[in-house]
């Protein structure tokens, strides 16, 4: 059987969770994976992208862009839930695309699942450290020591994240929830007082005329559908609305780590479809709320990205004179997305552990600790991590994420199709409706969303990926367990 085609049942799949090396421990239920959703997905989105998006590319009409992002999520949900259901294993989409595409595309899919919970850890991570600098009232958690700016800020968050979550998941569940029941008061806060200060004037024009050229709406930095349809940018007007949709995305990634944690749910069948569904629910009530009252409160022209930065939902209430709730904002933003880290690297972590314990990467690194955890990749992810968020400047690298997780999406609403046709046999605890209508709708919505994103962004997509059959080519072939298992079973 050719790599590509080497698929890993099902059977096998959930028979590899009880390796004692390799065993998770059972601790969560559907309302940790709940609280694991809206943790991840509250924060980045609603803190640090929403008022800068308005302002660069939508204007009010922001809140029809994460409309659609939303839906596109709730699509790509319903698959992931079913999916969750039936192969209740660490790993998401890299493990649903083994038992259905096989192994060389659950590799790719692994592979684009690294970049995507790598570069967004990193992402918030540089987020949180500026919030702590508003906080407590300096510049930033950053310090020059000459060839590079540290940003000791990141560092920080992340390690003791990573201490965290050595710990174990429920300890991890438990200081999220926490955090998330301040930060969802302050969203809310948001709302109430930011309300009093909305002016009819500022929805109009609602959808502003588009612009040409400026630097996020010209050459390769514009979309690649405006490109292909010959548009000269994608700043405001339609093409700025389906692009903001695509950057908003960004804001609603979390729900599919849910799915990681599978193989850790006392009772996955049930519970992780809950805590997939729910969470995303939440979330997108809470965010079409703030962008509504945000559009409302301030002219989107006050929001675009100056010489001074960009604007964060903090300056929408400085601007109207309220600094008591934009500090209080900034308090909600910095907890906000602590937790937001915490889940990502929890998703990074769950990924590369299918994929030690598969033997696409050492296996070593899957063996699991006194508290039921990855230590050694929980370590791995901390160092690399904390690296490119605390030397690097990765600011502009948020797209990146939004392609791989869309892709990811791809596979999965594809391979529910597919396991519905191979495999009709198996136990489902939670069924998608509408069969393939569905799947195929969330393919076609976020095929629709990836040519929103810039041109810039699918070359570096491509240049990771091509990376990525080289490191499988070179490793993850001959290493793999799957492999070695077919071997034994074709000798005499």
């Amino acid at each position: 059987m050719t790599d590509r085609w080497r698929i890993k049942s099902v059977e096998q799949s959930i028979a590899d969770t009880d390796e004692p090396d390799t065993r998770l421990r059972k601790d969560l239920t559907w309302r940790d994976l709940t609280v694991f959703g809206v943790s991840v997905v509250i924060g980045a989105g609603i803190f640090t992208i929403t008022a800068s998006t308005a302002g660069d590319l939508t204007g009010p009409a922001i809140s029809v862009s994460f409309v659609i992002a939303a839906i596109t999520c709730g699509l790509a949900a319903l698959c992931y839930a079913e999916f969750a259901s039936t192969v209740p294993v660490a790993g998401s989409a890299y493990t649903f695309s083994y038992a259905t595409f096989g192994e060389f595309t659950a590799w790719i899919i692994g592979w684009d699942l690294i970049l995507e919970f790598a570069v967004a850890g990193a992402v918030v991570a540089k987020g949180w450290s500026s919030y702590l600098g508003t906080v407590f009232g300096f510049s930033g958690g950053t310090v020059d020591l000459g060839p590079v700016t540290l940003d000791w800020g990141a560092l920080l968050i992340i390690g003791v994240i990573c201490l965290l979550l050595a710990r174990g998941t429920k300890l991890s569940s438990n200081v999220s929830a926490v955090i998330t029941a301040v930060k969802v008061a302050v969203v809310l806060l948001v709302v109430m007082v930011g309300a009093f200060y909305v002016k009819a004037a500022n929805y109009s024009p609602y959808l502003p005329p588009a612009e040409s050229g400026g630097e996020t709406g010209s050459g390769l930095d514009q979309s690649v559908f405006s490109l292909l349809t010959g548009a000269e940018g994608s700043t405001y007007g339609w093409y700025g609305l389906l692009a903001g949709a695509s950057i908003v995305f960004f804001a609603f990634i979390g729900f599919d780590i849910v799915a990681t944690t599978a193989e850790e749910t006392k009772d996955p069948q049930r519970d992780v479809p809950r805590g997939i569904l729910y969470s995303l629910g939440i979330v997108t009530l809470l965010y079409v709320a703030v962008t509504v009252v945000l559009s409302g409160m301030v002219s989107y022209a006050d929001l675009k990205t100056g010489p001074d930065g960009q604007a964060n939902l903090a300056s929408a209430f400085s601007a109207n004179g309220v600094d008591w709730a934009a500090t209080v904002i900034s308090v909600g933003a910095l907890a906000g997305l602590t937790t937001v880290v915490m889940v990502l690297l929890l998703g990074q972590i769950r990924v590369l552990f299918a994929m030690a314990r598969d033997g696409l990467l050492p296996r070593q690194l899957a063996k699991t600790g006194p508290h039921g955890t990855p230590v050694r990749i929980t370590v791995l992810v901390g160092v690399v991590v904390a690296l490119a968020a605390s030397v690097f400047p990765i600011d502009r690298l948020e797209e990146m994420v939004n392609v791989g997780t869309l892709f990811a999406f791809v596979l999965v609403s594809a391979g529910v199709i597919v396991l519905r046709r191979t495999r009709p046999d198996l136990h489902r605890g939670f069924r998608a409706p509408w069969v393939p209508v569905l799947p195929i709708l969330s393919i076609l919505a976020c095929v629709w969303l990836m040519v929103n994103l810039t041109g810039l962004t699918w070359i570096r997509f491509a240049v990771w990926m091509v990376v990525g059959v080289a490191v499988y080519l070179a490793y993850g072939r001959r290493k793999s367990v799957l492999a070695g298992r077919d071997a034994m079973e074709a000798a005499p």
